[in-house]
């Protein structure tokens, strides 16, 4: 028996390679059309989001600036009406030392009417400076304190300890723990000692 030779396999046809060809180039075209899609889609959201923010940015912004002017114009009041307190406080002192000038100047004034309306303006400039914080520095009878007191004079005085304060020519007065003046005082010595030993660490 005579065997039958292989037929050798045709091959394939070019429209067939064609056709294949097509169908690769329409799925890479598809693929490419969803990435940009995609890459759009990420855009767009990306660019809303940074309008968001950049309103956001401006908002803050105009707050912030907002909260400097008031800060600034809040800081100049403060400057321009910080007596007004004290002010309301001190009128009726005024007016009260107003209507004893024009007591006074009545020949028949009662001295001792006087004196009481004095000391009671006194007492209430010495509420309102205390009421503010204002100390008054009155040591007469203290030991001589260099940070607080002035020394005018020294006078040898057997009845006080050296560097004693025994006298007062202007008091002192103090802003809150701050010196503001510092009381005038006259120092005692010891009456065998005639320098000055008042005692700068006292």
């Amino acid at each position: 028996m005579s065997k039958k030779k292989d037929q050798p396999k045709e091959p394939e046809t070019s429209e067939a390679a064609e056709t294949e060809t097509e169908g690769n180039e329409d799925t890479v075209a598809l693929e490419v059309d969803s990435v940009v899609a995609d890459l759009e889609q990420k855009l767009a959201e990306a660019e809303a989001r940074a309008e968001e923010n950049w309103d956001k940015a401006v908002r803050a912004q105009a707050e912030l600036e907002n909260g400097r002017r008031r800060a600034q114009r809040d800081l100049e009041n403060a400057h321009k009406y910080a007596l007004e307190k004290f002010l309301q406080d001190l009128l009726p002192i005024q007016d009260s030392m107003e209507m004893g000038l024009l007591v006074a100047q009545d020949d028949s004034a009662d001295i001792a009417k006087l004196r009481e309306g004095s000391e009671l303006i006194l007492k209430m400039f010495a509420d309102l400076m205390d009421k503010n914080g204002i100390e008054i520095i009155d040591p007469e009878g203290h030991p001589f304190d260099p940070e607080h007191h002035q020394a005018m004079t020294m006078l040898e005085s057997p009845d006080h300890e050296p560097n004693t304060v025994v006298s007062v020519m202007q008091k002192g007065y103090k802003l809150n723990d701050r010196l503001v003046r510092p009381a005038m005082v006259a120092v005692s010595k010891s009456p065998e000692n005639t320098e000055n030993n008042i005692d700068e660490k006292a």
